[in-house]
């Protein structure tokens, strides 16, 4: 008999995750599916989101563990039975770890904050990049651009790794950025393999009892990562993407009537917006891991 969710004490939310207590040492961690933009919720919800995070993770936390023998965080499989069935498939139980308080980005193309911040300074998180870089533009090299974990509402801010490696050690900073670029340059690979380009992805890591790094959270989805088609790749133009860049793209367009700085909460997404994104998050999933989506407990394929 599974339990019900009411079982488990709620320990915390945010924009996307819930968190319950399990036992001492283990949490569940469930992915709703809800969908952010700009540090704002949306309304309404993407149908079967927290699914495929939860089915991405699942994958890639398998791959990662074959090809790097990096430790995760899962303390169990997507169908364990910790886990209540309403939530079966968009959930994990997953070890207690103490969290590195740094997002860990890695980039290997430029765009986004990091295209803004080049544009500014010619450097992304201090790190010196060659002139003439433009938007998609593939850098000579993966780089490490850690950011500050923001409160809900409040914005990541791009660090240097000089500011890790002063708040956590120069051992733990250094072990930070050589596991998040390892992760980086495996997945980047085997997406390509799969006809996808990964230019950026962030990831979080924690300690378990025994110092050890240890990935956690969730790990090269669509939420976390930044996946674009390969065959239509241009440089010099914002490329279309297997993520939530639809929703913002919508906001931002003339359709939404809204200003991202008008400090107003955006409006709804209307249905087709809704129904494109679930099935660019559909798409992202079964080419990345060759399997059909609703393979995985509690689909709606």
């Amino acid at each position: 008999m599974r339990p019900e969710l009411s079982d488990y004490a709620h320990l915390s939310g945010g924009k996307v995750r819930e968190i319950y207590q399990v036992d001492s040492d283990t949490l569940l961690m469930m992915a709703t599916d809800r969908i952010s933009a700009f540090d704002y919720s949306l309304e309404p919800e993407i149908p079967d989101k927290g699914r495929i995070l939860t089915a991405t993770s699942t994958f890639f936390f398998d791959l990662l563990g074959r090809e790097l023998g990096m430790p995760n965080h899962l303390a169990g499989p997507v169908e364990d039975e910790r886990i209540p069935e309403e939530v079966l498939g968009r959930a994990h139980v997953v070890r207690k770890l103490e969290m590195i308080p740094f997002e860990c980005v890695a980039r290997g193309y430029l765009t986004g904050s990091g295209k803004k911040e080049y544009d500014a300074t010619g450097r992304v998180c201090a790190v010196p990049l060659p002139q003439g870089l433009v938007e998609a533009s593939k850098l000579p090299e993966p780089i490490f651009t850690p950011a500050t974990k923001a409160e809900q509402g409040d914005h990541d801010e791009n660090v240097s790794f000089s500011h890790v490696s002063n708040k956590l050690g120069a051992e733990l900073a250094e072990k930070l950025r050589d596991a998040t670029l390892a992760v980086y340059t495996t997945a980047a690979a085997y997406a390509q393999s799969r006809g996808i380009i990964l230019a950026d992805t962030k990831l979080e890591f924690g300690l378990d009892d025994n110092g050890e790094l240890v990935l956690a959270d969730e790990v090269l989805t669509p939420d976390s990562s930044r996946y674009w088609p390969a065959d239509s790749y241009e440089e010099g133009r914002v490329q279309p993407s297997f993520d939530k860049q639809y929703v913002r793209n919508w906001l931002t367009g003339p359709k939404s009537g809204w200003d991202p700085s008008s400090g107003m909460q955006p409006p709804e997404l209307p249905g087709s917006v809704v129904e494109a994104t679930r099935d660019r998050y559909i798409e992202a999933y079964e080419r990345l891991s060759g399997e059909k989506f609703s393979h995985w407990p509690g689909a709606n394929a």
